[in-house]
């Protein structure tokens, strides 16, 4: 349908075609023209027409044009294409699905249906819709169906044709999630749980220290082995090291095997626990589990040097060794005894806390001072027995100038600039309101380098004035305490919220933030994490920096990657931005080591380090097709569940219910002049006019 607009009248268009005939008239009524009247006509109407044409053209009109299409109806055909379909169903039997699917297809395709074939890696061509499908390592059924609903969103979509045994490990279950599409599963598969022994999990810290020994605890689930017995094994480097027995007293139990294993080697570590197979077991991929334990060297030493016995002492160190990675030394010099483990010139500490270090009888001075020669970072906590003139002296965060032995009792305001490190804000509200410490009274000047985390507060005024400082000068990092009585702050807390979160983690966070080692190499070279699945990528991140220590790109990086066979496979690629990372896929698990090198400024930059892979056995852990998430999800959707020996009354149904097709109207709007077949018409016209006056000897 098309309709001519304009922004005039309508009562222009006859003027508009009244004027053009009327100049034509006025030129074709001269009685002396050399042609026939006949013929005068002829010129007299394709003058009007044209003259016609060009004074509607000048009123600027535009044609609209409605253009109808039709929408066919879609039908998706969804196959849950993971290993446990084919691990239960007999191949046949899947390979008779299949070739069914594809006949439901092409006779919805006869029936002027639009039909598109996918699985869970997206949509597939028909020439590949076989067995050599199921290689799926998980089942996302609300993943797959979600993208369906989102990509035909709006769309005439009859319905979605779902192949699958209802049996999923990621995502949410189908039948949770509403949609507004109609779902037909075809069930496929065995509802009968199979006579099974499942390595389920298994249980363990993810690092150790050399010389530590450490649990693992092995979930083991049975199914139809009442009566019987299996042997647990733990091996490690093929060795076994232990092996327990364990009786099935019910049809279906779940138990646990213990075993304690000694970390003896550095580095990431591969344990294998494994039950030997049983007479008339379903499968035995399901029987064993890999385990990886990062060993380290040991715990990074923290050394608290205190010029007496204090509460504060036991404080820190709680709030210290709940990391994991830490290990607190304590030493009182002149005192021996539990809980004391002294000061040794050989132990590489990675920090020092000086508590009321230096302090009026210089105990601790000597031992502060070789620990500064040495580079240790340092926290200095500042009370009644610290001498404030030789603290000015051996620190450079901040100078006191105090008069006497006067003090003030203040709480602790956090400065919301303070960007070392994060502390929560409901921690912060904690540590506000906690009892007042006792500080030295008198001037505090702040030096450069300085970050102050938390001001001093005298009742509802808020100072300039720092209680915990923190920085970095010359690369060698430090913080100040304006006072003790930290385990009084421990002790309120727990009293107002039966936890010491709070002040456990200010203290935690000081000491890593002081303790660890910026990295300042000029290439690094990491995994964006420690595990991955035998399912994704390994994902490389790379930085790199100039002199000054400006990130630049576009450097050439040669990347070597190390199984624990001694197999090496190479790789290059370029830094080409910051959010760039590189993937290797195809890795099998195991324990693998890499080192990748580039050249900067003619020298070779390395970096190394060590990452594993994990065998993904998902699918192996559950076998038994849930038929009633399937019927359940048919209900809820407005579908209808099968199994996939009924296809032919799913065809039947599809037949029946086609839905109509959708019509979606186009309109398009364009100026009249811009259209070719006007111009084209003008200009033969006034081509035909000129011609055949010219012909006949007239203008």
């Amino acid at each position: 349908m098309v309709d001519l607009i304009t922004e005039y009248s309508p009562c222009f268009l006859p003027l508009c075609v009244l004027a053009g005939t009327g100049l034509a008239y006025l030129l074709y009524t001269q009685k002396n023209v050399p042609w026939n009247m006949t013929l005068n006509k002829v010129l007299f109407a394709v003058r009007a027409i044209l003259l016609s044409l060009l004074l509607i053209l000048l009123l600027g009109p535009y044609v609209k044009s409605r253009r109808n299409i039709y929408e066919k109806p879609s039908v998706v055909i969804a196959v849950d294409n993971s290993m446990s379909i084919p691990l239960v169903t007999d191949s046949a039997v899947v390979d008779k699905a299949l070739t069914q699917l594809k006949s439901l297809g092409e006779s919805l395709k006869g029936e002027d249906y639009n039909v598109e074939l996918r699985t869970f890696d997206g949509f597939v061509e028909e020439k590949d819709f076989g067995l050599n499908l199921f290689d799926k390592q998980t089942s996302d059924l609300s993943g797959m169906l979600g993208q369906i609903q989102s990509q035909y969103e709006n769309k005439n979509l009859a319905g979605v044709v779902l192949l699958t045994d209802g049996i999923y490990n990621q995502g949410f279950s189908p039948s949770y999630t509403p949609y507004s599409m109609n779902i037909y599963p075809v069930g496929i598969g065995d509802t009968l749980p199979q006579t099974d022994v499942n390595l389920k999990a298994v249980y363990s810290n993810k690092i150790t220290y050399t010389g530590n020994k450490f649990p693992m605890v092995a979930e083991i689930a049975n199914t139809g082995f009442e009566g019987k017995k299996a042997e647990v094994e733990l091996l490690h480097n093929g060795k076994i090291l232990d092996r327990k027995s364990i009786s099935f007293t019910k049809r279906t139990d779940l138990q646990q095997v213990k075993f304690l294993a000694e970390a003896k080697k550095k580095g990431m570590q591969r344990f294998l626990i494994r039950i030997k197979p049983l007479e008339g077991e379903f499968t035995s991929e399901n029987n064993q589990k890999n385990v990886y334990i990062d060993v380290l060297e040991g715990k990074e030493k923290i050394l608290l040097v205190a010029a007496s016995p204090h509460p504060d002492i036991k404080t820190i160190r709680s709030a210290v060794e709940k990391n994991k990675n830490y290990e607190l030394h304590v030493h009182i010099p002149g005192m021996k005894g539990e809980g004391l483990e002294g000061y040794s010139k050989k132990e590489k500490y990675g920090l020092a806390i000086m508590h009321q270090v230096p302090d009026k009888r210089a105990v601790g001075t000597q031992v502060m001072r070789e620990l500064k020669k040495r580079g240790i970072p340092m926290w200095f906590i500042v009370g009644g027995q610290s001498d404030i003139n030789t603290f000015n002296q051996e620190n450079k965060l901040l100078t006191l100038q105090t008069s006497g032995n006067q003090k003030d009792n203040v709480t602790g305001v956090f400065n919301t600039g303070f960007d070392l490190f994060t502390f929560e804000d409901e921690k912060k509200e904690v540590v506000s309101k906690l009892p007042p410490v006792s500080v030295p009274f008198g001037e505090v000047k702040v030096g450069g380098g300085a970050d102050v985390m938390i001001y001093q507060r005298v009742g509802n005024i808020k100072t300039k004035k720092p209680l915990l400082v923190a920085g970095e000068q010359n690369g060698y990092k430090s913080a100040v305490m304006l006072g003790d009585g930290l385990w009084l702050w421990r002790l309120q807390e727990f009293l107002f919220d039966k936890n010491q979160e709070a002040v456990d983690e200010l203290i935690g966070k000081m000491v890593q933030y002081l303790a660890t080692k910026e990295d300042r190499r000029r290439f690094r070279v990491y995994p964006v994490a420690e595990e991955f699945s035998d399912a994704e990528s390994v994902l490389f991140q790379s930085e790199v920096y100039n002199d000054i220590y400006e990130r630049i790109f576009g450097q050439k990086i040669e990347l070597q990657i190390t199984s624990e066979d001694g197999e090496t496979k190479a790789y290059t690629f370029e830094n080409i931005s910051a959010n760039f990372k590189y993937p290797v896929n195809d890795l099998k698990e195991g324990i693998y080591s890499y080192k990748a090198s580039t050249v900067l400024n003619g020298k070779t930059e390395t970096s190394e380090g060590q990452f594993t892979v994990k065998a993904v056995q998902l699918e192996a852990l559950n076998t038994t097709a849930d038929f009633n998430l399937l019927r359940n999800l048919a209900n809820q959707s407005g579908g209808k569940f099968y199994q996939e020996g009924d296809l032919a009354g799913l065809q039947n149904h599809l037949k029946n219910a086609k839905p109509a097709d959708i019509i979606h109207t186009q309109e398009k709007y364009e100026e009249l002049s811009s259209l070719e077949w006007i111009l084209a018409l003008l200009l033969v016209l006034a081509t035909v006019e000129w011609v055949v006056r010219k012909v006949k000897g007239s203008y």
